[in-house]
C-alpha cells in the first residue's frame, strides 16, 4: 500500500509556511517544513518528497543555491521544485529559476485554487511511481522464492503473482492514460506533460517484461526495467 506522499515547504516566514499548509492541506498529504535552505537538505538526506515548494528570497542560502544543492544529488536531482517568489526582476530572473532546475514558477500573491492544482499532478504522479517500484520488487521477490521451491509449485505461484500484477498495472496503465489526457486538454506546463510521459515510458516498459514473464515468452529469465 503507498503511503502519503511528502510534500516539501521551504520558507523562512512561519505565516507563509502556515498559509501554504492551509492552501495544500486539502490534498491530504503529509505536509514538511522547512525555515531555511540549509533545513530543507538535511530533510532531503532522510525522507523522499513528491514535491519541493521553495521560496526564492531567504536570508544566507536563497531558493537558487538550494535548488542547485539539491539538484547535484542523485537522491534528489529528480524532485520537481515549484518556485515561489514574492519579487519580479523580469525574465531574467524567472530564467535563473528555470536554470536552477525548477519545473515551475509562481509568483507571490497566488492563486490558492491553481498552486494547490500545480502540486496534486506532481503528488499523483509520485504516486503511480511509487505503485510501479513496489509491483516491481514484489515480482522480483516472488520470481526468487519461486526458483528455489519446487518447479509446479514455483511455476502456479509465479503464475498467479504474474495475473495479479497484470490487473493491477492494467488500473495504473487506466489512470496514466487519463491523465495524461486531462494534462492535454488543460495545456499544462511543458514539464509536467514531460513527466507524465516519463511515467507512461515506465508503464511501457513494466508492461512488456511482464508480457515477456508469461508462460512461453522466457519465463522468469526476463529481466524487469530498472525503477527509478
Amino acid at each position: 500500500m503507498v503511503q502519503k506522499a511528502k510534500i516539501l515547504l521551504v520558507d523562512d516566514r512561519p505565516e507563509n509556511l502556515l498559509a501554504l499548509e492551509a492552501i495544500l492541506s486539502a490534498l491530504d498529504q503529509t505536509l514538511v517544513r522547512a525555515s531555511s535552505g540549509e533545513e530543507a537538505l538535511k530533510a532531503l538526506l532522510t525522507d523522499d518528497f513528491a514535491v519541493i515548494l521553495l521560496d526564492v528570497q531567504m536570508p544566507g542560502m536563497d531558493g537558487f543555491e538550494t535548488a542547485a544543492h539539491i539538484k547535484r544529488r542523485e537522491r534528489t536531482r529528480d524532485i520537481p521544485i515549484i518556485f515561489l517568489t514574492a519579487i519580479n526582476h523580469g525574465p531574467h530572473h524567472t530564467f535563473r529559476g528555470y536554470a536552477a532546475g525548477a519545473v515551475d514558477y509562481i509568483s507571490k500573491p497566488f492563486d490558492p485554487w491553481v498552486l494547490r492544482a500545480k502540486v496534486s499532478v506532481f503528488v499523483e504522479l509520485y504516486t503511480k511511481n511509487c505503485q510501479l517500484r513496489e509491483q516491481a520488487a514484489l515480482l522480483r521477490l516472488q520470481l526468487e522464492g519461486g526458483s528455489s521451491n519446487g518447479a509446479v509449485d514455483g511455476s502456479k505461484e509465479t503464475a498467479g503473482l504474474l495475473a495479479e500484477l497484470s490487473a493491477r498495472l492494467a488500473a495504473v496503465e487506466e489512470q496514466a492514460e487519463a491523465l495524461t489526457k486531462q494534462l492535454g486538454e488543460e495545456a499544462a506546463d511543458p514539464s509536467v506533460v514531460a513527466t507524465a510521459a516519463h511515467l507512461e515510458r515506465k508503464l511501457t516498459g513494466l508492461r512488456r517484461a511482464l508480457d515477456a514473464l508469461e508462460p512461453g515468452t522466457g519465463g522468469a529469465s526476463a529481466v524487469l526495467p530498472a525503477q527509478g
